[in-house]
């Protein structure tokens, strides 16, 4: 099939398979005219990197996986480089989230104070 029938086929568009191509993430075998010509792989591939981007991976993190299906793994997370990714990844959301907990308490406890600071319910301070 031809990069717009790919494209339609994965639900993106011809300029990001282009872009997965100058990444090396897809490979375009070429017909005798010129044309990329790409099969049933390649779909599979560029719905995996969709779906991991979707998860929040970073196109960069898709490459093990990608890799992987390559191999002839029926799933891209099927090898220990992939599952790394995974593990880095949730780090980094962890860490993230460790980070916005302390926010939030810090603004909890700055809210609580500007309320112990406002005047009761009949204009007067209690």
């Amino acid at each position: 099939m031809r990069i717009g029938e790919l494209a339609r086929r994965a639900g993106t568009t011809t300029r990001a398979l282009r872009f997965y191509e100058a990444q090396g993430l897809l490979t375009a075998p070429r017909s005798a005219n010129g044309y990329r010509d790409y099969g049933e792989d390649e779909v599979r591939l560029v719905h995996e990197i969709l779906t991991l981007q979707a998860a929040g991976l970073s196109l960069d993190d898709t490459r093990p996986f990608v890799d992987c299906l390559r191999t002839g793994h029926d799933a891209g997370d099927a090898c220990p480089a992939s599952v790394e990714v995974y593990q880095r990844k949730l780090a980094e959301v962890d860490a993230c989230l460790d980070r916005l907990n302390a926010v939030r308490e810090g603004l909890l406890t700055k809210l609580a104070g500007a309320l112990a600071r406002q005047p009761g319910p009949c204009g007067v301070e209690e």
